[in-house]
């Protein structure tokens, strides 16, 4: 699955992937922190866990913890918020709608 189809993704059936299109069209191009500043926390957050790179995720919630009032202390924090856990496996198509 590549980044800019998790990032957007809003929901799975089965082994595929439903993908916001508007959105990863306008968006997808943005980094974490760009997605961050346009208020898109959950698609920063997706963002940070796909890249799997600990300084980024680390900004991502110091920069959440200064500029919003949900609990963003850890990242276990917001995969509960988020209801996002891990990037997913097996995921063989992708619908964009």
């Amino acid at each position: 699955m590549k980044r800019d189809d998790f990032v957007f993704t809003i929901g799975f059936e089965g082994s595929t992937a439903v993908v916001d299109s508007r959105s990863r069209k306008r968006y997808g191009t943005m980094t974490t922190m760009q997605l961050a500043h346009e208020g898109l926390f959950r698609q920063a957050f997706c963002s940070a866990l796909y890249s799997g790179d600990e300084p980024e995720m680390q900004e991502l919630l110091v920069w959440l913890q200064e500029n919003t009032r949900f609990d963003a202390s850890t990242p276990l924090a917001l995969k509960r918020l988020f209801g996002v856990f891990e990037v997913p496996k097996g995921i063989n198509r992708i619908l964009s709608v």
